[in-house]
């Protein structure tokens, strides 16, 4: 798969979202909204009125991130009112198989996201249920952090556990022009980019060369020959 671009609005102006959602709108794929609730992640951001109201502004679909300490509750509301991907944390959902059935059901992408000390392997059997696995690169909670290499192995190990199957792979965290072969190389293939994007003088332009790393990167990955 062609390496996907979703920009985190988390580094945006949350004065004027929809303009600079429609920035990046002729160059990236996806937009990445960061849901957080000061509860799962220490940090409060945006939330279900918000998305509500981008929906109806973004020429791009709504890749949401809840990073929120009741998914099962509040997840489906968000698949419900238009987002094109939902995605909930592993360690926040209590019974990940319904919510992630309840997503798919009304009409979103599903995502199980993983934070950087969380081994991969014991959520094998839920790989059925998603559509995307997310890997955090950073500690969940705020941009700009430093990316985290000690990720990057479990990203391969990631890699070799969807083999064969039709599942996307993000990574979310630190993702920049100085990281991003990297994952790609790792074998990620989705890539949420907040400073990376939002602090560039031309975003646009900005997805376009992220993308280009990306793309070089998985023309010469071994898992993708």
């Amino acid at each position: 798969m062609a390496p996907q671009i979703s920009p985190s609005i988390l580094s945006a102006d949350f004065a004027k979202l929809a303009d600079d959602v429609a920035l990046i709108s002729d160059a990236a794929d996806w937009v990445h909204v960061d849901v957080m609730d000061n509860h799962f992640v220490p940090n409060l951001t945006i939330g279900l009125p918000v998305v509500e109201a981008l929906l109806k502004h973004s020429a791009l679909p709504l890749d949401c991130h809840l990073m929120i300490e009741d998914p099962d509750r509040w997840a489906p509301q968000y698949a419900e009112a238009g987002a094109g991907s939902v995605t909930i944390h592993a360690e926040a959902a209590k019974a990940p198989v319904r919510t992630l059935r309840t997503i798919r059901a009304a009409g979103a992408r599903a995502g199980l996201g993983i934070n950087p000390a969380t081994p991969v392997e014991p959520y094998e059997d839920l790989l059925g249920e998603i559509d995307m696995l997310l890997l955090m690169t950073v500690e969940p909670g705020f941009g700009g952090q430093k990316f985290l290499d000690v990720v990057l192995p479990k990203v391969r190990r990631a890699r070799k556990m969807i083999e064969g199957r039709d599942l996307w792979l993000q990574v979310d965290g630190g993702v920049s022009a100085e990281t991003i072969e990297r994952c790609a190389e790792a074998g990620a293939d989705v890539f949420v980019a907040g400073n990376a994007v939002y602090g560039a003088d031309d975003p646009a332009e900005a997805v376009r060369a992220l993308r280009g790393k990306a793309q070089q990167a998985t023309d010469s990955a071994a898992w993708a020959l």
